[in-house]
């Protein structure tokens, strides 16, 4: 038989039993728009990840303290003046950790005194605090990371590249076109802040080093909180917002991120500079985050251990939060991978129920069309024919299915983004459907297709 009649049949009993085909194409229905589906959510998956942590610095190291109430080491242990200090370098030798330089001589030291360990009767000046009621100082004062500590870390740890310091609070914002006041994250930050985070900007300039110094009531807004508060990027540049009451202008507007660095998303904050930050909204109970950057990513945690020690020897029994976005980008990457899996595993169960159901579909088709089989083989059918007519019917109607699954799954994808899932459809996510779908259908449907080529043709006729 040529292979256009068999075509030809199978064209026949497929339009003959519409409703049918529909029926056993439900599971591979199914099953190609949930393959459809998992590509496109996968996909979307990492595109989300890295707009996340686009502004992220692979290198970039996060350090902070969380005040715990009652921390023992909340100072830097000091006592002995920069002056007497004859070669103030680290325990076990004067040099930093990695082979760096050694401390400088005078009075190069952490404020307030050398490094402990530096001279031998350091610890006269230390114990002797510590028995004459520093303790309880000590147990009760918070710590603060400050510029000294990120001097110490970009002097003293090798292969550390830039680093700055940055808080956040929330406080009241008002201007612009807002009718009331309304809440704001307010981040203090250093000039250098946009370059380590990669912030642009739309317009205008970011903070520098002068408005730092002098306490500069000025501030950058990011591209959500411009058009929140004035109603345009332009409207925003040179304007007046009031935070907690103070006029700060509006030196610049950042570029629309849509993600987040150093814990303060960019798009919906409102940047001033630290020390301004400092005076007028945080006061002492500040917890900053010190960021550095690792001159090499494949160190990342060579330098977390150095910086360790730096901070160690300046709060010897404090602990620290430290994190790298390395990490944190393995992590979002490692949680959407599983996500994706557990969709990939869902669609092969589905595609395994869908195809069961046609081979059954299959099976009770063979059986109604014996007498039809033992026709096809008197006239001279061979078994290869039989079994590429059933083949193909079985195939055929599972590209039925995978088609109008890659239809539902297209339907589907508005539904979904409305609910905030990203989905990032494409032409090869409905091409593996179709294959998926196809192949289930011929698999399954194999078994059914070879008994009908094995029926011996006298016993197919006389079948009832």
């Amino acid at each position: 038989m040529r292979l256009t009649e068999i075509f030809r049949l199978v064209w026949l009993n497929l339009a003959s039993n519409k409703f049918k085909v529909i029926l056993t194409s439900t599971g591979i229905i199914v099953g190609s728009a949930t393959i459809m589906l998992v590509i496109a959510i996968g996909t979307g998956g990492r595109e989300e990840v890295a707009e996340q942590f686009k502004n992220l610095n692979a290198g970039a190291i996060d350090i902070t303290y969380e005040y715990q109430g009652n921390d023992f080491g909340g100072g830097r242990p000091g006592g002995m003046s920069g002056g007497e200090a004859s070669g103030g370098g680290m325990p076990g030798g004067g040099s930093m950790p990695g082979g760096g330089a050694s401390m400088p001589q005078g009075g190069g030291g952490m404020p307030g005194g050398i490094m402990p360990g530096g001279r031998a009767d350091f610890g006269a000046g230390f114990f002797g605090n510590f028995f004459s009621g520093g303790q309880e100082e000590r147990n009760t004062e918070r710590i603060t990371l400050s510029t000294d500590d990120l001097e110490d870390i970009l002097t003293f740890v090798p292969g550390v590249e830039e680093g700055c310091l940055s808080f956040t609070a929330t406080s009241a914002v008002d201007g612009g076109e807002l009718e009331e006041s309304a809440s704001y994250t307010i981040a203090g930050v250093q000039s250098n802040y946009a370059a380590l985070s990669n912030l642009e900007l739309a317009m205008g300039e970011f903070l520098n080093d002068d408005d730092d110094t002098y306490k500069e009531k000025v501030c950058v807004l990011g591209y959500d909180a411009a058009r929140e508060i004035f109603g345009s990027v332009y409207d925003a540049y040179n304007g007046t917002v009031y935070i907690d009451n103070r006029p700060y202008q509006v030196i610049g507007v950042l570029n629309a991120m849509g993600s987040v660095s150093s814990g303060i998303s960019p798009d919906s904050a409102l940047f001033i500079p630290y020390e301004t930050g400092l005076k007028y909204l945080a006061g002492n109970n500040v917890s900053p985050t010190l960021t550095v950057i690792a001159q090499d990513v494949k160190e990342v945690e060579t330098v977390i251990a150095n910086v360790e020690t730096v901070l160690a020897e300046s709060y010897p029994n404090a602990e620290f939060t430290i994190s790298d976005a390395g990490s944190r980008m393995e992590a979002a990457s490692a949680s959407n991978d599983t996500l994706t899996m557990l969709l990939v595993c869902m669609a092969v169960i589905v595609f395994i129920v869908g195809g069961i159901g046609i081979m059954n579909v299959l099976f009770v088709s063979v059986k109604e069309r014996t007498n039809e089989i033992g026709i096809l083989k008197a006239i001279g059918c061979s078994r290869r024919d039989i079994l590429a007519e059933f083949l193909l019917e079985a195939s055929c109607t599972s590209l039925i299915g995978a088609i109008l699954g890659v239809m539902l799954a297209l339907g589907l994808t508005p539904a979904l983004e409305h609910f905030g899932v990203t989905i990032a459809l494409s032409v090869s996510g409905g091409v593996l459907s179709l294959v998926f779908g196809v192949l289930t259908g011929t698999v399954f449907g194999f078994y059914p297709a070879w008994q009908a080529s094995r029926m011996i043709p006298v016993e197919a006729l006389n079948h009832e």
